[in-house]
């Protein structure tokens, strides 16, 4: 039977995180290495010294009453620029003078958006030169494509890539600077598969590009084009290493989490999850559809965490310096809050995750006080989320 979703407020959940999760932040060391795996992505049981024993982590709500909230970065001043994906407005959640409390207020709406099916107003990332550009850039429907704009908060938006192609359903919409300092976004394949398998189509990609638009230097064939073969990207977060890693839909049998590589084959439609195909590379996690269908994707310390639609959870992973997956992921807010669509590590080491419950896909509807943005410290952090 489904849980009833929690009421917005503080709340304390014990032991719902083990091994994988605890080890953030506890002092225990590097985890050891997992064996090689052949076939699905093999996660070792973690030894029992990884094991500290029930550890409380803290979740609150900051923002409620939102219409699909979707892309989410920070301002240098700790507030955080939040979209709406059908309503077209960019909101501001950020302190309130004289309080402790947070206030959310409309920063703008993009009024050319088409929010029909899954489009509208996607991604969102701040300039990592904001304090001297003032920029912030965002991944958008039209009635004729995708598209992703750079604005100084208040004007219009003005296009640096434009054709990305759009559907009703896999528009992807994923944007985030890179540590090298250039813009990365994730695209899907507009419902027309075989174009994922086309490396000179921006449609099934993941795209670099510098804060122009242009492509980025080193990037395949001077394109705008990263990678190729993946069927709607809605994450992607770096790790320590500087590894791209990034969450992919599936279709009927495997969603992915993969590690991105310039010029790299992700197999779609050719291949839906492990293919053991020296063409395409493999994930390193996959899920069930019915547990998973991961949409955003953030790192903080050696933690990995995916936010998931139909799933209803965040998947909580560690990993090592090597860039393996160690131990099997853990699952988190279990249909406590319902779909969950975003998840970004914070300024002060915290997580936001907002809930996507006014899409029109929620089995049981929204409640009341959807949709949400959630506060979220780890096991192991500080009560002011210092990891």
């Amino acid at each position: 039977m489904k849980t009833a979703r929690r009421a917005p407020r503080l709340a304390r959940l014990t032991g719902a995180v083990t091994a994988t999760v605890l080890v953030t932040g506890c002092g225990l060391g590097a985890p050891p290495e997992p064996e090689p795996g052949q076939g699905a992505p093999v996660f070792p049981t973690p030894s029992a010294a990884a094991t500290p024993g029930e550890v409380d982590e803290v979740h609150e709500v900051v923002a409620a009453g939102l219409a699909v909230p979707w892309g989410i970065d920070f301002l240098p001043d700790g507030a955080a620029l939040v979209t709406e994906r059908d309503t077209g407005r960019i909101l501001r959640v950020g302190p309130e003078p004289d309080t402790d409390g947070l206030v959310t207020e409309e920063v703008q709406t993009i009024s050319e958006i088409d929010n029909t099916g899954e489009g509208g107003l996607l991604g969102l990332a701040v300039s990592p030169d904001y304090l001297a550009d003032g920029l912030v850039y965002v991944y958008y429907t039209t009635a004729d494509d995708n598209r992703i704009a750079s604005l100084t908060l208040g004007d219009e938006p003005a296009p640096i890539v434009t054709g990305i192609p759009r559907d009703d359903t896999h528009n992807g919409g994923r944007l985030a600077f890179g540590p090298d300092g250039y813009l990365y976004a994730g695209t899907g394949d507009a419902g027309e598969p075989d174009r994922a398998q086309d490396d000179q189509d921006l449609a099934g990609a993941i795209l670099r590009m510098t804060p122009d638009g242009e492509p980025a230097p080193g990037n395949p064939d001077d394109s705008l084009i990263y990678a190729i073969g993946v069927r709607n990207v809605q994450g992607l977060a770096w790790d320590g290493q500087e590894q791209l890693w990034a969450t992919d839909f599936g279709a009927d049998d495997w969603d992915e989490l993969n590690q991105i590589e310039p010029g790299a084959n992700y197999g779609w439609p050719q291949v839906e999850g492990v293919g053991n195909d020296p063409e395409f590379v493999d994930p390193k996690v996959v899920w069930e559809p019915a547990e998973a269908s991961c949409s955003g994707a953030a790192i903080t310390g050696d933690t990995l965490l995916t936010a998931c639609l139909r799933g209803e959870r965040l998947w909580a992973m560690t990993l090592t310096d090597s860039g393996a997956v160690w131990g099997a992921p853990e699952p988190m807010l279990i249909e406590e809050y319902g779909r969950l669509r975003t998840v970004v590590a914070a300024p002060d080491g915290s997580l936001w995750v907002t809930t996507s419950n006014r899409d029109g896909q929620a089995p049981d509807g929204p409640d009341p006080d959807d949709d949400r943005i959630l506060r979220l410290v780890l096991a192991g952090s500080d009560g002011a989320g210092q990891v």
